[in-house]
Order: structure tokens, then C-alpha cells, then sequence
């Protein structure tokens, strides 16, 4: 009777092992419980889905309801899809540094600014909630939106077909054009 107890609770202790190994957190749930998030879905972190593109919104617990929690999730991932498919930035960074006085007495100043400036506008069609997931603690509400490949393939080829067909587009490979001629005739320069 005695050896039947040990071995069942043996059996009992080695389970219980292997079951503590098995629960350990992988990187992404440390990093999910970091970011005050934890047992958080892996995709509220990483909303990248094979052969689609995807994005994740979030709204904060509001007195309008989970309704207009949802609408304004909703709407936060579709403008950051809009910024994965198309982004325009404008972007510039100044530089200032002077010495002045001479010796120990010799003084510098720098100073640094930079300013950017990011607009999307996109047409998403074909976007649709793929999962939803409202934080215990917090009562923040995150959702996973995903365009279809279809729709990202499509979106793609129009973009490719407006390009071809814009006089702004002609433009600035006429100006690359002549950029690069202007480089070749300096390089014939130098080899002269």
C-alpha cells in the first residue's frame, strides 16, 4: 500500500513539473505584462498576420459604452493600416553649433532640431475586425483589424496604375533622369 502512495505521488510531483515547465512566459507575454498588459493576446503587441496586413487600435474604457469603445478602436487601427499601406513625410533637421572666445575662455554652443511631419491618406476597403480584447485591469479595449491580401493586392496594382499615369510621377523621374546624367558628366569630367 505504502509503494503504491509513493509512486502516485511521485506520478503527482514529476506532472506538476513538467507542468511549471511547460507555463513558464515566452518573451512575448514578459513583454505584454512590461507593458501593463498582461495575458494580453500576442497580436495587441505584434498584429503582423502571414500573407495579409494588419494593424491594432485601442480606446479607453468610456462612459459611451463599449459600442463607442469599439467604433473609436476600430478607427485607430484602420489609420494605422492606412499609414503601413501609404505614408508621406516630410522631414527636416537642422544644425547649429558656434564657438566663440579664446583659450579657457573659449565657449560652444549647439544646438539641434528636427521636425517631421507624417500624413496618410489611403482608401481601405476590405478591412475587418479579426479578434477583440478588452484589458481586466484597465477596461482598455484593443482590436485586430487585417485587410484582406486580396484587397492589399489589388490596392497595390491601382496605386502602381495611378503612378504610371501621373504627371507628377513623369516629373520626378524626368528630375532623376537628369540626375543621374549630371553625375555621369561629372564622373567623365573627373576621368578626363
Amino acid at each position: 500500500m505504502k509503494k503504491g502512495l509513493v509512486s502516485l505521488v511521485l506520478s503527482a510531483l514529476i506532472a506538476a513539473s513538467f507542468t511549471a515547465c511547460s507555463s513558464s512566459p515566452t518573451p512575448e507575454q514578459k513583454q505584454s505584462e512590461a507593458a501593463g498588459l498582461a495575458g494580453a493576446p500576442i497580436w495587441v503587441l505584434d498584429p503582423s498576420v502571414e500573407g495579409g496586413v494588419a494593424a491594432v487600435g485601442s480606446a479607453q474604457k468610456s462612459p459611451g459604452g463599449i459600442q463607442f469603445q469599439r467604433t473609436e478602436a476600430l478607427a485607430n487601427a484602420r489609420d494605422e493600416l492606412a499609414r503601413v499601406l501609404s505614408v508621406k513625410v516630410n522631414n527636416m533637421v537642422k544644425n547649429f553649433s558656434q564657438s566663440t572666445g579664446v583659450g579657457d575662455a573659449q565657449t560652444f554652443e549647439k544646438v539641434a532640431q528636427q521636425v517631421s511631419k507624417q500624413v496618410a491618406s489611403e482608401t481601405l476597403s476590405g478591412s475587418k475586425q479579426k479578434a477583440i480584447w478588452i484589458n481586466p485591469a484597465t477596461g482598455e479595449l484593443f482590436v485586430h483589424v487585417m485587410l484582406d491580401p486580396e484587397s492589399v493586392k489589388n490596392a497595390a496594382k491601382a496605386s502602381i496604375r495611378t503612378s504610371m499615369q501621373n504627371d507628377e510621377a513623369l516629373w520626378q523621374q524626368f528630375q532623376a533622369k537628369k540626375a543621374d546624367d549630371a553625375l555621369d558628366a561629372e564622373i567623365e569630367k573627373l576621368a578626363k
